[in-house]
């Protein structure tokens, strides 16, 4: 069964940086793309970022390319989101998820097959 498990955020302000984390467990996933969602109510799930096991290529959404940073511990399964100079906008619900790797990145969630449950990240003014 495979589970994404993800941790790291809270309450911080705006100017902080946070660094979320998402374990992976229950296959091998090194053929596959994991990658950061964030949501906020009444919104659609847009892509942050995403990172290919197999080959390491990785993917920003245009917005969030010079703040975050994702990365990889091939050893654990596991990425990461570094956050840094974070701005009340975003404040979101941000989830981990993982996809089959093709050779390029998708930006769709609904080409995403597994879903962590979601950590919530609020920075205030």
């Amino acid at each position: 069964q495979v589970q994404l498990v993800e941790s790291g955020g809270g309450l911080v302000q705006a100017g902080d940086s946070l660094r979320l984390s998402c374990a992976a467990s229950g296959r091998t996933f090194s053929r596959y793309v994991m990658g950061w969602f964030r949501q906020t109510p009444g919104s659609e799930r847009d892509l942050v970022a995403a990172l290919s096991f197999y080959d390491g290529n990785t993917h920003y959404a245009a917005t969030m390319k010079e703040r975050f940073t994702i990365s990889r511990d091939n050893a654990k399964t596991t990425i990461y989101l570094q956050m840094n100079n974070l701005k009340v906008e975003d404040t979101a619900s941000y989830y981990c998820a993982a996809t089959k790797y093709f050779g390029a990145i998708n930006t769709s969630p609904s080409r995403y097959d597994y879903w962590g449950q979601g950590t919530q990240v609020t920075v205030s003014s």
